[in-house]
This record gives C-alpha cells, structure tokens and sequence, in this order.
C-alpha cells in the first residue's frame, strides 16, 4: 500500500506539472500569466513631449492597436517605469507616456492622444494606419494617477487604471470603466485616499484592489503585482479579449479569491458586467 501511495503520489505530482505548463484557455481565478510578456517585440520612439513604445512588428500588423496614455509620478520620468511600459506594448498596445514629472492635471497625457493621430496619418512613420484611436486607455502612478482621472474630460478616453493616486483629481471626470489600484502598505497615498476615489465613482463599473504588502512604490519598473492585472484589464476592454474578463467579473473573480489582493472591492455597476 506505501509503494501503491507513492506511486499515485508521483503521479500527481507529474499531472499537476503538466497542468501547469500548459497553455492556459481562459483566465481563472488567481491566474497571473497577464504578467508574462506578451508576443511581440517592442519599439520605442522617443520625442519632446512623449515616448512611445509600440510592437516592434507593427508595420507589418494586419491590424490597428489600442492606446494606453500614462503619466508618471511626481519627479518621474517614463524610464523610471520603462519595463512595465514595455511590458504592455509587447501585448500590443501603442503606449504614448507623457515626459513630465508633474503629470496631474492630464494634459500632457492627453497630448499623446493628438500626436498619435498625427503619426498614424503621416507617410514615412512606423505607425501610419496602425494606431486605433478609437480605443484609448488611460493610466498613471501616483500624480499620474491622479492625471489618468483627470484625463477623463477627454472623451476619446473609454477606460482607466489610476495606481495609487494622488489627491488633486475628481472622479466626476471618470466615463467609463475604472481600476483603482492601491498597495496596503502605502504610507504616501494609503489605501483609504484611494477607496475616496472608489466610493465617489457613480454610473459606470469601478473596481477598487488593494495590493496585499505593496508599498508606495512597487508600481515602478516592471510594475510589480500591478503589471499582470493592469494588462488583463486592458486586454479586456480595449481589445476585447475574453479571456480577461473573469479576472475582474462574475461571481469567482480572480482577484476576488486571489491572496495576493487584500481588500477587493465591485460596485453595483461591476457586479452587474457578466462574468466569462
């Protein structure tokens, strides 16, 4: 019977690796692989106002991309995030980060929205007849943040994922669907600054997910715990990819049951999108 356990044992042991190397259909409850980088090579260009990065095959791309504009923290530029920045355009996203430290008010932000629409009709860019500016994300640390909400009296912005958000913002300004993120352990915009956010959201789906142990600054580089969930949410609602959806909806969300999030909260707008 030991040698009959064993046996069964080692079994199990093989079954649950294969199972976890294999390619994942849909994204179930807790599953991160929205961390892993995603299938294209990136290019960046960079100018005065903004950086660019966008998928190093684009010009060869039989379709157009969706846009996430970001904005930095206070006294950040766009390298001090460069990973995470690259990180979403190798999943296909033209991402235009605006080069301010002092992003708050949007505008720059907003700024890359208008020289993308340049770039996407001038001869002779990378990006000529590739950038899909009809589906626009926005998103931003900290100050930027805060300029991710402010952004929002742009229309051509459908949806939002303010990190950590600093104060100076409204969410009246908020139109679409909307990620608050916080980290637990932020003593510079702790979590209860950023649930303000949260609670004065009405008519459209807010989500509100509190980073287990993060602090102020694990958002930098690569994005840390954040990378993967804000790389679901855009895949989800501005390329449609459903296998996204249940990371955020229905009654099993991912980050509902996952321990890695400490504090997740669905308003009656979230609740009520269909789970995958």
């Amino acid at each position: 019977m030991r040698r009959l356990a064993s046996v069964l044992s080692v079994v199990a042991v093989a079954g649950a690796s294969l199972l976890a190397t294999a390619p994942a259909k849909a994204a179930p409850p807790g599953d991160d692989t929205w961390s892993n980088p995603g299938p294209h090579p990136v290019a960046t260009k960079n100018e005065q106002v903004t950086t660019f990065y966008y998928p190093g095959d684009i010009a060869t791309s039989t379709r157009t991309h969706p846009v996430i504009v970001w904005g930095n923290g206070t006294f950040a530029s766009p390298a001090a995030y460069d990973r995470l920045l690259r990180h979403w355009a190798s999943h296909g996203f033209v991402v235009a980060a605006a080069k301010t430290a002092f992003s708050n008010s949007g505008k720059e932000m907003r700024a890359g929205i208008d020289r993308l629409a340049t770039l996407n009709g001038q001869a002779g860019s990378p990006l000529r007849g590739k950038v899909d500016l009809a589906r626009i994300g926005a998103a931003g640390h900290s100050q930027g943040g805060a300029g991710a909400i402010n952004s929002g009296e742009d229309r051509r912005i459908s949806t939002f994922v303010p990190v950590q958000p600093g104060p100076l913002a409204s969410a009246s300004t908020v139109h679409g669907p909307v990620l608050y993120l916080a980290g637990q352990k932020d003593g510079i915009v702790p979590p209860k600054k950023v649930r303000v956010f949260y609670d004065a959201t009405k008519a459209v789906p807010a989500i509100y997910a509190e980073r287990r142990g993060a602090n102020h600054f694990a958002a930098t580089g690569d994005g840390g715990g954040f990378r993967g969930v804000t790389t679901a949410w855009f895949r989800f609602h501005l390329m449609g990819d459903a296998r996204a959806r249940a990371v955020f909806f229905g009654p099993g969300c991912g980050i509902c049951t996952d321990a890695a999030w400490s504090d997740v909260r669905r308003n009656a707008e979230a609740q009520q999108v269909p789970g995958a």
